[in-house]
């Protein structure tokens, strides 16, 4: 029964078989697959992109070198533009040093040729004011100062030179200052030392006696008659003893111990005073000529009879000549020669 059960087929349905699942090593194959497909895709990538770079970077070195090799040739050339500018500046500089140093020679020649046309002209200026000022001093008027101060005046007026502006200005100031000064007449006063000169020899002594009577005054006139002969008589007598005696007041020792002889000599010497006065106003010799007015004035007070008529006219004549003595000093030009000094200097 065994073995018939055996014989038996099998009725039973077939049950479908199972797929067959990949292996493990299925799985590796296909990542190793995978990862190599994607290597070489990055790789492909990655070659294309630095073929890329490398083009770009061959472009931008060829760029780099076209430009290197302009500015190369820009920086020659502007080392050329710069050394031939170099050369026209050093030549431009020649040049204007030449300019200038010709300039300035021509300047100062004209400076030169100006300050010796000034100079001259300061110089002619100054000798002209300094002989004015010595006729003045002989002649004893300011017109000579004035006329030389006006004509110098003009002609620095007509050089408008801005350098002797200083000149003019002194120069005007002084002719103000001259028109200004109240001054006294020289003839005037040698005239009147001329009257005190012939004024000496009649001028009474202070101790001088009386002056015998002329006989036309001892002469009897009608209206004084006088009947009686004594009376006449006592009459005489009365008029010679007054011609004999005088009283009279000496304020001065001195001028009552003179002697005729040395009367004589105080008249002489009183009109040499005089006469040297006159001199020196004549000489310009101002106060050598106060001096013997003062010497003068003194001897006429102490010696000479101050009550007499000639004394009293020479004193007030004397008077008279001192006081125009102190206004008889000429202005000086010190100023207008200062500025002559100093436009000479050519400051």
């Amino acid at each position: 029964m065994t073995t018939a059960s055996a014989e038996a087929p099998d009725t039973r349905p077939a049950t479908p078989a199972a797929p067959e699942r990949p292996s493990s090593n299925t799985w590796l194959v296909y990542g190793t697959a995978f990862v190599a497909s994607l290597a070489l895709l990055t790789g492909v990538l990655s070659w294309q992109k630095v073929t890329s770079m490398q083009e770009q970077l061959a472009r931008q070195s060829g760029d780099a070198l076209g430009q290197a090799s302009e500015a190369k040739s820009s920086a020659r050339q502007a080392q050329d533009l710069a050394l031939e500018t170099a050369a026209k500046l050093a030549v431009s500089d020649a040049k204007l040093a030449e300019v200038a140093l010709q300039r300035t020679q021509v300047e100062e020649l004209i400076q030169s040729l100006s300050r010796s046309r000034d100079e001259n002209l300061v110089a002619d200026i100054d000798s002209a004011i300094r002989l004015a000022q010595q006729q003045a001093q002989f002649t004893g008027s300011v017109e000579p100062m004035l006329s030389a101060l006006k004509s110098a005046d003009t002609r620095l007026a007509r050089t408008a030179q801005p350098r002797l502006a200083p000149l003019q200005r002194a120069i005007a100031r002084d002719v103000a200052r001259i028109q200004a000064t109240p001054l006294s007449d020289t003839p005037t006063l040698l005239l009147q030392l001329d009257e005190l000169a012939l004024l000496a020899d009649d001028l009474p002594i202070a101790n001088a006696v009386g002056v015998a009577r002329s006989p036309d005054t001892l002469a009897r006139r009608p209206q004084e008659a006088i009947s009686l002969w004594w009376l006449r008589i006592w009459a005489q007598v009365q008029a010679d003893v007054k011609d004999l005696v005088r009283v009279s007041k000496i304020s001065e020792p001195e001028a009552a111990l003179l002697s005729p002889e040395q009367a004589f000599f105080l008249r002489e010497n009183f009109k040499l005073r005089i006469l040297n006065a006159r001199l020196g106003l004549l000489a310009r010799q101002i106060e050598p000529a106060r001096a013997d007015l003062a010497t003068a004035s003194t001897v006429l007070g102490r010696y000479f009879a101050p009550d007499s008529r000639k004394t009293q006219t020479a004193a007030a004549l004397l008077q008279q000549v001192q006081t125009r003595m102190r206004t008889l000093e000429l202005p000086r030009l010190d100023e207008t020669l200062a500025a002559l000094s100093t436009a000479a200097a050519g400051r």
